[in-house]
């Protein structure tokens, strides 16, 4: 399912958010398993939703050899959340390929003060099982450049995210309400944290992960939301990030514990607060007492 057989363009410029939902569509409808194939070239593709709850199949591949850029107005996309969303999809793979997100006038007006949208997250997964991620490599996001939420059984390997250190909120990868996900071999500078684990986050393997620059990897929850236990971060290296590994709880009786954690074989280098554990923390200074 080549997207340019669905009328995709290749020059960068064409909105082909239409050929990729076509292309999907016909892999979903596909009771063998199905590849949705992206060559070489640049694809502008607008926000896209991409539903997996009525697919014939559990084994879609997307092989992606080209770019897709998201618009590079960042009001088309600052309200909506996400660029690309996959919602309940079961068995999905994606390979290779690069995301744009095209970030820098977002970050430009939040830096600036001025009253900004939120931005988009480039790549969101919700309510997924058996999802792989492999070789992506993703660039200036507006928001979150990956999300897992309320996914099992995930895989992320030889990802690679780009963002500058001065990128307002630009999580490398932020996990919540999701089990049993493995993050391997992968370089993450950002602007905001290499790795986030949030609330409901259980299960979790990161290993051999380079950060740096960015906020360091970080695990916990606010108030009454649940808490994050079994996770394993093991042989990562940080360079030049504001934190190292970082735990941050709320202050007064909560959901929120972080347990069964185990860190191991980690390098830094000038890291500005190599371990940070927070169990009094109340940003802004909320009513945390």
């Amino acid at each position: 399912y080549n997207v340019q057989s669905y009328g995709a363009k290749s020059d960068g410029r064409s909105d082909s958010t239409n050929s990729f939902l076509s292309a999907w569509a016909a892999a979903c409808a596909s009771v063998a398993p199905a590849t949705i194939y992206v060559p070489p070239g640049r694809f502008l593709v607008g926000g896209a939703s991409f539903w997996g709850q009525n697919c014939k199949n559990n084994a879609i591949t997307i092989r992606i050899d080209g770019t897709l850029v998201a618009p590079s107005d960042y009001n088309v996309l600052g309200h909506t959340g996400n660029w690309l969303k996959f919602e309940r999809v079961n068995g999905l793979s994606i390979y290779g390929g690069t995301l744009d997100g095209q970030g820098t006038g977002l970050w430009a007006c939040k830096n600036s003060g001025k009253h900004c949208p939120q931005g988009a997250t480039s790549l969101g997964f919700y309510n997924s099982n058996k999802v792989l991620v492999s070789g992506l490599s993703s660039l200036n996001s507006q928001f979150f450049h990956i999300n897992l939420d309320g996914c099992q059984n995930t895989r992320l390997e030889g990802v690679k995210i780009s963002a500058p250190e001065n990128s307002p909120n630009t999580d490398g990868i932020h996990v919540q309400s999701s089990s049993g996900v493995t993050i391997t071999n992968s370089h993450i500078g950002t602007g905001d944290d290499c790795i986030s684990l949030g609330p409901g986050s259980s299960n979790m393997w990161i290993e051999n992960i380079n950060c740096g620059p960015g906020h360091g990897i970080s695990l916990g929850s606010n108030l009454q939301e649940p808490g994050v236990k079994n996770v394993t971060v093991k042989t990562v290296t940080l360079s030049g990030t504001q934190n190292g590994l970082r735990i941050k709880t709320w202050p007064m009786p909560s959901n929120g514990l972080v347990t069964g954690v185990l860190f191991q074989h980690a390098v830094m280098v000038n890291v500005k607060n190599p371990i940070i554990i927070d169990q009094n923390y109340c940003p802004n200074r909320a009513k945390c007492l």
